[in-house]
């Protein structure tokens, strides 16, 4: 089966030049050859094997698929696996598995083209953490049955609370007593325990069993029945302004570790004081609230009874709020005995800490004619210290001063909300007292010998002895002439108001140039002064009036400059609001405020506890409870918006949503079980989205399942606290288990899924039994009918068509069955009538099949108990 074709050559073969010789293999059977060629090179001999090996394929398939750890979050995730085929013809694979873990296996059978690869996709379902070992048989032609292992280990998402110093689970924090007015911080260390990306979010429980707030634990049962009054007031306190957490949501990667700081925050006292009443001399607040960490995913809404919710991981959260206790022996006011200037006195001042949790650290602030020693200083717990107050007066007079004592302690920065800065977190006051009287002193006059001096009195002839602290230069004494009558002279009677008058003793003052305006007087005559102008230093008439031109220009020159900014303000203004719904209007201007009620106002406050507007702000249970109560009473099942049309949406709808954001949307059920589904029907299952944020959000549902593809919309834009869903249609045409999960994004950025369970069977009917009794109805004759009923049930979603066909035995039968055919609704069930005809040879038993069309078939047997009487 091997031919040579060859023309060998007649002289030899010179060098450079070859000899090309042809082997042709026609094979005749499907066996393999082996035959040689012997090549004569002068005195050598070459023998060159020859081989026909009939085609055939080589297949190998990898013996592993290992999908890794993944987290049990009911995603259906999928791998593929490679079937190579090596040969020269094609090759035939066939995979089988009687497992219950894979949900699919595609394809599993085939055929693979010679020097190609074919790819298998194996999928399973994350629902239930499980270690997942399973293995598939797959058939390879020429190869034989080969196992492969499909591995992998399905976990719980796992967040847990850890020390930051110890690393062991944390159960509770215990903040400790706590001044009123400052803060404390502590750590916590967040750690994802599991193979994916986590997005969480803190949420504090202000309504869950066992917590308290703004309770005296120590206190007897009948002191706390008498403060019900507070504690009703208590129970609408925000307490997530009390408690922080810094950071109060973020993502972690897998096995990370996130610090996170916890702060028992009492800055928000003095409004709680405020707004209740409570006043610093009230005994201590016990707090225990409860934080809870979850991860942020779906959530079931109806559902959560029947399925499990989502991981959460709760810390107890405990700590006291106390008043500050110092007290002031003497105090708050202090009065100091009387002294003369240049003197002290002094007031010793017992402080107390009254306090049996905390010491106190105290600062007085400076004030004038006041010293204290020590300034400041620090209390411990149910102890005293000496101060010493002195009264150091500078100037004579009576002094009333307000002295503020500071309470210095912690408190977080307003910038920097993760940062304690020593701080005054409290006040007190103390009342001091003084008086400095002034020393007597005789002052003597002599007689001027006639020379004035620079200071005299009016008539310059006694001068005070004892004025030696006065200052060397004379002042220039200058009043309204118009103030004084004394010794005017009647012609100067009639002098313009605006005259002033010059002592006699301001000469020494007065050599320096005045101003042109003004006209000055003698005090008695109020003669016309002569006015002395300078004429090197003064101005002349053209700078003058150069000066003023000067002035005026530059007061023009601003006066233009603010009008052209107010133009332009005004400009600006017109295009924020120049749009279709304010016409270059500013809203509401030139109108009134509306009046509002105590009622209205009370309403406001509550709609603003009940929206979570700050980022910085923990969730609490009752600010989601209420949002969730006000978004359920807006339901809107038809004419949302497929995109977002108007500004407003496509501004809202752009916005890339924290993981604060995401909680407070709902989406579920996560899986959506359909049950028992006959096949060729239509079943539809809603998924509620619940929108409680106050913005809109665009929701796009991506189905690539040929069983939901006749669900719709795809796509709806959401309003703000609102509530809606959408129908998820089922159907399929083949019977067997389904198991697919669907994705969908909120904002075309963030994702998530759910998963769709059901079980496609045939259609089937049951009965109320499958024996019956006929019995003779008293009171009439034993020739008339037996009848009874049996009633004939349709569990599953489709209509059953049925037909009654009884069993004919060598007797025949006498039994009857009406209707002998029809149609049983959904859900509903059919009553049908049995009739056994009495006869001479008429059987007592008799059977039927309920046979149901493209379903089950029933037996149903009957008998007639027939009484005979002697």
């Amino acid at each position: 089966q091997f031919k040579l074709i060859v023309e060998n050559p007649e002289k030899p073969v010179a060098s450079g030049l070859q000899v090309t010789a042809f082997v042709e293999y026609y094979p005749e059977s499907e066996e393999d050859l082996q035959d040689r060629l012997l090549l004569l090179i002068e005195d050598d001999i070459v023998d060159i094997p020859l081989l026909g090996l009939i085609p055939c394929c080589c297949l190998e398939i990898e013996p592993e698929i290992n999908f890794g750890a993944v987290i049990a979050n009911s995603k259906i995730i999928s791998k593929e696996i490679s079937i190579a085929n090596h040969g020269s013809a094609s090759g035939t694979f066939k995979i089988s598995y009687d497992g219950v873990v894979l949900l699919n296996i595609e394809p599993i059978s085939g055929v693979v083209d010679p020097k190609s690869v074919k790819m298998v996709k194996v999928d399973i379902c994350t629902d239930v953490p499980r270690i997942i070992k399973e293995v598939i048989k797959v058939e390879l032609e020429g190869h034989g049955c080969t196992e492969v292992w499909i591995k992998a280990v399905v976990v719980e998402q796992v967040l847990k609370v850890l020390g930051v110093s110890c690393g062991s689970i944390l159960e509770c924090i215990d903040f400790g007593p706590v001044y009123f007015g400052s803060s404390k911080t502590e750590q916590i260390s967040l750690y994802n325990e599991s193979p994916e990306c986590m997005d969480w979010v803190a949420v504090l429980e202000d309504n869950a069993i066992g917590g308290e707030m703004g309770t005296d634990l120590q206190r007897s049962a009948d002191a706390v029945l008498q403060d019900l009054s507070l504690k009703n007031r208590t129970r609408d306190v925000d307490v997530s302004t009390l408690i922080l957490c810094i950071p109060s949501q973020g993502t972690l990667l897998p096995y990370e570790k996130s610090l996170v700081t916890l702060c028992f925050n009492w800055n928000s006292y003095r409004k709680f004081k405020r707004d209740f009443g409570v006043n610093d001399s009230s005994l201590k607040q016990d707090y225990v609230l409860f934080l809870r960490f979850e991860a942020v995913g779906n959530k079931d809404v109806y559902l959560q009874a029947l399925m499990n919710p989502p991981h959460r991981m709760e810390l107890a959260l405990t700590g006291s709020g106390l008043p500050v206790m110092l007290t002031f022996n003497p105090g708050p006011v202090i009065k100091f005995m009387d002294c003369f200037l240049g003197e002290q006195t002094q007031v010793l001042c017992t402080l107390r800490n009254e306090s049996e949790y905390l010491p106190v650290t105290f600062s007085f602030r400076k004030t004038a004619h006041f010293n204290i020693s020590p300034e400041k200083g620090k209390i411990k717990k149910k102890s005293s210290k000496d101060v010493i107050f002195s009264f150091s007066p500078h100037q004579i007079g009576t002094f009333k001063v307000k002295q503020v004592v500071d309470i210095i302690g912690t408190g977080l920065e307003k910038n920097n909300l993760q940062v304690l800065k020593t701080k005054s977190f409290h006040q007190m006051y103390l009342n001091f007292i003084g008086v400095c009287k002034s020393k007597r002193k005789n002052i003597l006059f002599k007689i001027n010998p006639g020379i004035t001096p620079m200071i005299s009195n009016a008539t310059g002839q006694f001068v005070a002895v004892g004025m030696e602290h006065c200052t060397d230069t004379a002042p220039m004494a200058i009043l309204k002439s118009t103030q004084t009558q004394i010794h005017t002279h009647w012609i100067n009677r009639n002098s313009k108001g605006d005259a002033l008058t010059a002592f006699p003793n301001d000469r020494a003052a007065s050599i320096g140039p005045s101003e042109r305006n003004k006209k000055y007087r003698t005090i008695f005559t109020k003669t016309e002064r002569y006015n002395y102008i300078d004429p090197e230093f003064s101005y002349t008439d053209c700078e003058r009036l150069l000066k003023e031109a000067h002035k005026e220009y530059y007061t023009d020159f601003i006066s233009s400059l603010r009008q052209r900014r107010l133009q332009k303000d005004a400009a600006r203004q017109f295009y924020i609001y120049n749009n279709s719904v304010n016409i270059g209007l500013k809203p509401a201007e030139g109108l009134m405020s509306p009046k509002i009620s105590i009622r209205d106002f009370h309403k406001e406050m509550l709609q603003f506890k009940m929206l979570p507007l700050d980022e910085n702000s923990l969730l609490t249970s009752r600010k989601l409870a209420a949002i969730s109560s006000e978004s359920s009473i807006k339901e809107i099942w038809s004419g949302l918006n497929a995109m977002p049309s108007s500004t407003q949406e496509k501004e809202d709808c752009s916005l890339t949503l924290t993981s604060k954001q995401l909680h407070q949307i709902l989406i579920g059920p996560s899986t959506m079980d359909f049950g028992d589904v006959c096949v060729y029907s239509t079943t539809a299952r809603n998924l509620h989205i619940i929108n409680n944020l106050l913005v809109h959000i665009w929701i796009q549902i991506e189905i690539e399942i040929d069983e939901l593809q006749q669900t719709g919309p795809l796509s709806q834009v959401v309003p703000p606290l609102t509530r809606t869903h959408i129908p998820i249609v089922f159907e399929t045409n083949t019977p067997g288990m389904f198991k697919r999960s669907f994705t969908y994004t909120v904002n075309n950025q963030h994702p998530g899924h759910v998963l769709v369970v059901a079980k496609a069977v045939s259609v089937e009917l049951e009965l109320s039994a499958r024996e019956l009794i006929l019995n003779p109805i008293p009171g009439y004759l034993a020739e008339t009918e037996f009848r009874t009923t049996v009633r004939v049930y349709n569990p599953r979603n489709h209509p059953a068509q049925f037909t009654w066909k009884p069993v004919i035995t060598d007797r025949g039968t006498a039994f009857s069955i009406q209707p002998a055919k029809g149609f049983v609704e959904a859900y509903r069930d059919l009553e049908c009538e049995v009739v056994w005809h009495p006869g001479f040879n008429s059987p007592e038993t008799g059977e039927f099949n309920l046979c149901v069309r493209k379903g089950n078939t029933i037996k149903l047997k009957c008998f007639a108990k027939v009484t005979i009487h002697i």
